[in-house]
């Protein structure tokens, strides 16, 4: 396991008659995903010209702890919702912090 963190970007764009729903589930399920082991931080990020486009940004210790959430029934219970109200397919990036300035 490394010793830098893992950051993932997840991009969602939503039916614009979905995102309220969506916010509700993100309130529901995001204490849940914090304390996930291996879940560092956790933050909803919305689009300023487009509400509908959201993204979340997470930091977790590793790659496998990241594969463990996303292999874990909560998160196919939770996807299984969530996919329903895209306008397109997510768009999911990792990255692997190698600087940090605080």
């Amino acid at each position: 396991m490394s010793d830098t963190i893992l950051v993932r970007l997840v991009q969602l764009t939503l039916r614009p008659d979905k995102t309220n729903e969506f916010l509700n589930l993100f309130d529901r399920v995001s204490p849940q995903i914090r304390s996930f082991e291996g879940c560092e931080h956790l933050e909803l990020l919305q689009n300023p010209t487009y509400p509908n486009v959201l993204a979340t940004y997470s930091h977790w210790r590793s790659d496998e702890d990241l594969q463990n959430y996303r292999n874990s029934e909560f998160f196919n219970s939770t996807w299984s919702v969530t996919k329903r109200m895209f306008a397109a397919p997510p768009r999911a990036i990792s990255y692997r912090q190698i600087r940090r300035l605080s």
